[in-house]
């Protein structure tokens, strides 16, 4: 995000910063020494250590080399980057996008969602299924200078057919996908299914049993946990009986939103039993804001009652880019505004969303060896009223905005198209 809240963005793009200076994030050449890459005196926020200090992250060969106090490693690299009075976390994971852009009607570009937000990976969220996936490969994770995963949608369409993508009744083709998923393990993640009224007809429960099936299989031959992300909404389904079929490990996407027989069954009740037990046993809630999924009061409300969103994305696609989500770092700035600490918010969009995809440690960290995604923030003050999906308004009195990403140790900063 680059100037206030409601701006587009579709105003900013990335740029590589080599050769390059910009206000906040200056990067310069020196002597060369054993880092291909400094970035140094900027607040460094370590999700997994749960500490803030200011310090050094010194890169080489795409891999984070070492944190370092600050001061010690600027006239040992070849390229430095000034981040004195900045936030500098891991690179940011969306884990809810959609970016098989021009395939579906919802699809934006990649580098949009990512790169040219801060965002060094975005796990798009059901835009390809098994027909589609290799072509999502060709034109979407190939050609992009942000990573790109995918939770692979359990119809075979995906989203390229429309939003009725379960309704069928040769949607599914379990053995195809399970194909597609062994095929390609390192960018598949896990299922994606959309489990809203909407979308499954009158097919209720059975999809999501046979996504189920499909992730229980890939883990038996796979030997690792393969999650599915669930897209709750409109029932029937009854949000209860969805979750009583998930496990640990399993997502929950769309889980603070606002619409009837959501989180909280009642005006004044505490939350669904179900949810409780969910989470309990290790499923995991994930905010998935989207154009009409996310919900100040259900947030609060959560909060009040001990329930903490696991992690945070956004759903962004072509209708919620210009408003209300914008991108991460916006819907980010309102989880503060609804209650979460930084450094709650900053592991929800890093270690967290890494962890949901089975990829801890090596991205959304800063552990020596992890890959060299780092996104640099600003928090910069503003009254800006933040709206939510409901239209209902919180003003945080800050913003957090990202001026440069790291993305596998070469360094983008993040301008304006007519700066």
């Amino acid at each position: 995000m680059s100037g206030s809240p409601g701006e587009s963005a579709t105003s900013r793009r990335p740029e590589a910063l080599h050769g390059t200076n910009s206000s906040r994030a200056e990067l310069t050449r020196v002597e060369a020494g054993p880092y291909d890459l400094v970035v140094g005196g900027g607040l460094l926020i370590d999700p997994e250590k749960g500490t803030s200090t200011v310090g050094d992250i010194a890169v080489r060969d795409g891999r984070i080399s070492a944190v370092l106090a600050s001061g010690t490693a600027g006239g040992a690299c070849a390229e430095y980057v000034d981040a004195h009075g900045l936030l500098v976390t891991p690179g940011l994971i969306d884990l809810h996008a959609h970016v098989y852009d021009g395939a579906t009607g919802l699809g934006i570009a990649a580098d949009l969602a990512g790169i040219g937000s801060g965002v060094t990976t975005v796990v798009d969220a059901g835009s390809s299924g098994s027909d589609t996936f290799e072509d999502f490969e060709r034109t979407v994770v190939a050609p992009s200078t942000t990573r790109v995963l995918s939770w692979l949608n359990i119809s075979r369409h995906g989203l390229t057919r429309g939003t009725t993508e379960l309704a069928g009744h040769d949607d599914i083709r379990s053995a195809d996908t399970v194909r597609t998923i062994l095929a390609r393990r390192d960018v598949i993640r896990g299922i994606k299914i959309r489990m809203s009224r909407s979308v499954v007809g009158r097919n209720g429960l059975e999809p999501l049993r046979a996504a189920k099936r499909i992730t229980e299989q890939i883990a038996a031959e796979t030997g690792a946990p393969f999650p599915v992300m669930v897209h709750v909404g409109n029932a029937p389904p009854a949000f209860g009986d969805v979750l009583d079929l998930l496990g640990p490990g399993d997502v929950v996407t769309h889980a603070f939103h606002g619409k009837a027989g959501g989180l909280f069954p009642e005006a004044d009740s505490g939350p669904l039993r179900q949810a409780r037990d969910a989470v309990e046993r290790g499923v995991r809630l994930d905010v998935g804001h989207g154009s009409a999924s996310f919900a100040f009061d259900t947030m609060e409300r959560a909060l009040e009652h001990g329930i903490r969103p696991h992690t945070v994305s956004t759903d962004i696609h072509g209708r919620s880019l210009v408003g209300p989500v914008h991108d991460l770092t916006t819907t980010m700035t309102k989880l503060i505004a609804a209650g979460l600490t930084l450094d709650e918010t900053v592991r929800a969009a890093t270690s967290a969303a890494a962890e949901s995809i089975g990829l801890a440690g090596e991205i959304g960290s800063f552990a020596t060896g992890s890959v060299a995604d780092i996104t640099l923030l600003e928090r910069v003050e503003d009254a800006t009223p933040l709206v939510d999906a409901e239209g209902r308004t919180r003003t945080a009195g800050h913003r957090l905005t990202a001026v440069a990403a790291v993305r596998a140790g070469i360094t983008h900063r993040i301008r304006k198209a007519d700066a």
